[in-house]
């Protein structure tokens, strides 16, 4: 509960206090509280997304173009490594170097998201120690900078295919549910990660080495493999079925594994709904360990 103290000048501070009953002990209140918080936090997600973006590129010599070095960083080095011979890349549907650039734009886009939680939350530090608002707006601000970022993208995307001549296959519509299902996964364990990234830095600071070493074991910037360790490794991967169904919807129609893919989109809103439980469950307490 927050409440005004008007002192003789007018100026209101706030007073935030906590009761030790769970949340959970009503759930229909609990849930009508969410939901309420939700669609109420629009209008401010989008002040703090558009105060965001301009404070990100404000001081930056490169603006925009930082969008599009990741990506790039991440493909241009095995294009090279496979036209020089060193590694071996199986048959792709379209020129290597596209299909290697597609995969690393959706990649990032999952990156992206998966630090979006962690990022806003600690960006956010001071006004939640100092404001009350409804908590989602941080993580909607969140999102709609992932979103703006994989936009922009689009326009390399476009630019690839322009390059080597390419259509997009006729079930190139599907590729932006399967970029919204990769950016939610990505949001997902980010969001699981935030309560314990708040209180320990170690989490994001781990979180760049554990990207890479994803990205490695994932079908990214290869295709998945036939047989031997690999073959196994992507098959346990939940995140390769939606990486390779998003990247076929666009550049080669047919999708081999889009079964998995709706089964791991589901889990996904399930295990997103119960991380944003986890959320508003722990966020008082980090809260007050942050006022301290």
């Amino acid at each position: 509960m927050i409440e005004p103290n008007t002192g003789p000048r007018s100026v209101k501070s706030l007073v935030t206090v906590y009761t030790p009953e769970s949340p959970l002990r009503q759930p229909r209140q609990f849930v009508r509280e969410l939901i309420s918080d939700l669609w109420g936090s629009r209008e401010l997600a989008w002040r703090l997304f558009v105060r965001d973006l301009r404070a990100q590129y404000r001081a930056s010599l490169l603006g925009y173009v930082w969008v599009f070095l990741p990506p790039l960083v991440a493909s241009l080095p095995f294009v090279y490594l496979k036209s020089a011979g060193v590694i071996s890349i199986g048959d792709t549907p379209i020129p290597y170097a596209a299909y290697a650039m597609v995969g690393a734009i959706i990649w990032q886009t999952f990156v992206d998201a998966l630090n979006s939680p962690l990022r806003s939350v600690n960006a956010a530090r001071a006004m939640l120690t100092r404001i009350n608002f409804p908590r989602e707006a941080i993580l909607l601000s969140g999102l709609m900078q992932v979103g703006f970022t994989f936009v922009v993208r689009l326009a390399l995307v476009i630019g690839v295919f322009a390059a080597f001549a390419l259509k997009p296959a006729a079930t190139s519509p599907l590729f932006v549910i399967g970029m919204i299902s990769i950016a939610l996964t990505g949001f997902m364990i980010g969001l699981v990660l935030t309560p314990l990234g708040v209180l320990y830095g170690d989490v994001q600071h781990s979180l760049p080495i554990a990207s890479t070493f994803l990205m490695l074991i994932t079908p990214v910037l290869y295709p998945v493999p036939s047989s031997g360790l690999g073959a196994m490794v992507a098959s346990l991967n939940p995140l390769t079925p939606l990486i390779t169904t998003t990247r076929d919807w666009l550049t080669a129609g047919a999708a081999v594994q889009h079964i998995a893919f709706l089964v791991v989109s589901g889990v996904t809103v399930t295990l997103l709904i119960l991380a944003w439980v986890l959320y508003r469950l722990a966020l008082p307490h980090l809260v007050a360990r942050l006022g301290n």
